[in-house]
């Protein structure tokens, strides 16, 4: 009985959310300015992408730094099914393209589902040989993935353009996009997480040997973890192709991986609320702070701008952060297991 009022607690807290996070994304995208809306275009994007990853690095604990290839091939494939054939030839200029990238063509939204798709059967086929290791080894094999990648978009110019990229990508990342697929993400996410799935992952993260005496098939559960973050991650890239409107090589570094690492640390591994938290930390809390590269008069005292002084007060902002809550934000926690949410009788 117990149990039962906890798990209906909990689907009202999370419908909650849902209906407020829709609420927001309406309000936001008909009276925020636009300066605002493209910075919360930007955070839902990089929910999506931290949310997913978070899946593999976090819930199922392998330790992976592939996600800047996925959020290649998802920018890439939305990037060639949008922009038409006129925009392909007038701006390729390093190799005329190939017929058959003339040739395809489809609306958004099936570009958008064809980049999730394509990232996620990569992934399934680079499960094969990417979890005949683990731990350190893993990291390294899916790093050189983020590298391969890369190196492809910049030699392929007949396909990517090479290192000048594509421009003119038709501007789709309005709120009720991002938002959109943002909510849904989470949503999809934390369902697989509170499934028999999850709970697999959880057994693969906590002791990947104890988890397969129990009859887990490791290898199984790790590879539905990593196709469905590839999949997201593909989805967060063609959204992010469709927000800046011009992507390239340069784009997709181990900068982006390693951004998404800080997101989902900070925010705690393994929790989706963590993520989410993250990301607004980061992604916002860098955009507010850029005034401390500007001049500023402190007390009368007019100083001078300084450059980059953002980013320093950010990283010791982070180093405070994880010396106080060394599991990050959230830990292992999704918001509605918190106290506060939490009767006397709840906890019993």
């Amino acid at each position: 009985m117990i149990e039962d009022k906890i798990f209906t607690k909990q689907r009202l807290i999370n419908l909650s959310i849902i209906i407020t996070a829709i609420w927001f994304t309406w309000f936001a995208q008909n009276f925020f300015d636009e300066y605002t809306v493209r910075i919360i275009n930007n955070v839902a994007i990089f929910i999506i992408l931290a949310v997913s990853y978070n899946l593999i690095n976090g819930v199922t604990g392998q330790f992976s730094l592939e996600p800047n290839g996925f959020v290649a091939i998802g920018a890439y494939v939305v990037a060639i099914l949008t922009v038409d054939a006129e925009g392909m030839l007038y701006q390729y200029d390093i190799e005329d393209p190939s017929e058959w990238i003339l040739a395809m063509q489809a609306e958004f939204i099936w570009a958008l589902l064809l980049a999730g798709i394509i990232s996620a059967l990569l992934a399934l086929s680079l499960s094969f040989p990417v979890f005949r290791v683990r731990g350190d080894y893993l990291a390294i094999v899916t790093l050189g993935f983020g590298f391969i990648i890369r190196i492809l978009a910049i030699n392929n110019p007949q396909i990517t353009n090479g290192s000048l990229g594509i421009n003119d990508i038709p501007e789709f990342s309005n709120l009720y996009w991002t938002g959109g697929a943002a909510i849904l993400t989470v949503l999809a996410i934390l369902n697989i997480i509170y499934s028999k799935y999850g709970r697999a992952m959880k057994a693969v993260r906590d002791d990947e040997d104890a988890a397969t005496a129990m009859g887990v098939d490791t290898f199984k559960i790790k590879t539905l973890a990593f196709t469905t973050s590839a999949f997201f991650e593909g989805i967060g890239g063609g959204l992010l192709a469709a927000l800046l409107t011009s992507i390239s090589p340069d784009l997709f570094t181990f900068f982006l991986t390693f951004q998404l690492l800080i997101i989902i640390v900070l925010g705690g591994l393994g929790s989706t609320t963590g993520a989410i938290l993250g990301t607004i930390f980061v992604m916002a809390g860098l955009e507010w702070m850029r005034f401390l590269d500007e001049p500023m008069n402190l007390f009368g005292y007019e100083t001078e701008g300084l450059p980059g002084m953002r980013m320093v007060v950010f990283s010791l902002i982070l180093i405070i952060v994880m010396l106080f809550a060394r599991e990050g934000l959230m830990g292992k926690k999704e918001l509605f297991e918190l106290k506060f949410f939490k009767k006397k009788k709840d906890v019993k």
